[in-house]
């Protein structure tokens, strides 16, 4: 028997989600929540096997209540199922790195549902196939910006010492007379060793080297 919690902050969702899991015989609603900071009490008590979360809940929203669960050495064999209108993928992707084992849309069916219960008790991911392109996408992207890091990382390794100390004196806000007097040279070698670094960072203008330095960690 797989034994679920509900956490919706809508009665009427609760008392639907109920209805439809108490038709399947392998299913067994232990209780009900209308906030994360209750459903993670109701665990730690209840223990159930899955957790149907909601992810817009006042208080303690869902993505924080996952995390929470998915914390406690307690809760180790308690699975998060997050139902969600998918009208925010920045949402359910914090849900998955929060540690939910699966998401469903609230138009699926009661078959769909129930299956997805199951699946989630099993250890299975239960992914539709929105939520399956969403993971993707984020996971590319990240990719992406991995790989524009490295290549940074590897321009910024080819920045001379004071041609470093330059752009980080930029990227702090001071303008080339005050890293002039700051370092002892002409405003005219401050703006040579700036446009040297522009090209080896791969910079159109002095702008763009402040983000640069700034998203390598350089000021």
């Amino acid at each position: 028997m797989t034994r679920v919690l509900l956490v919706d902050d809508q009665a009427m969702m609760r008392t639907g989600l109920r209805s439809i899991l108490d038709s399947a015989a392998a299913v067994e609603v232990v209780g009900e929540a209308a906030d994360g900071a209750e459903a993670v009490r109701q665990a730690v008590e209840l223990r159930p096997d899955v957790v149907l979360m909601d992810l817009r809940m006042p208080g303690v929203p869902g993505v924080e209540a996952t995390r929470r669960l998915r914390s406690d050495p307690r809760l180790r064999d308690t699975r998060v199922l997050v139902l969600t209108t998918f009208d925010g993928d920045t949402e359910t992707v914090a849900a998955l790195r929060a540690g939910a084992s699966g998401f469903l849309g609230k138009s699926a069916g009661p078959e769909e549902l129930i299956q997805a219960v199951l699946d989630v008790a099993g250890g299975r991911a239960a992914l539709s196939a929105h939520a399956l392109s969403v993971v993707v996408e984020d996971a590319s992207r990240r990719q992406a910006r991995d790989s524009q890091d490295e290549e940074l990382a590897r321009r910024v390794a080819t920045l001379t010492a004071r041609e470093r100390d330059v752009v980080v004196a930029a990227a702090r806000g001071a303008d080339n007379r005050q890293i002039a007097a700051r370092m002892v040279i002409s405003p005219f070698t401050v703006k040579t060793h700036l446009n040297r670094a522009m090209t080896k960072l791969g910079a159109r203008d002095r702008a763009q080297v402040v983000v640069l330095a700034h998203r390598a960690g350089m000021a």
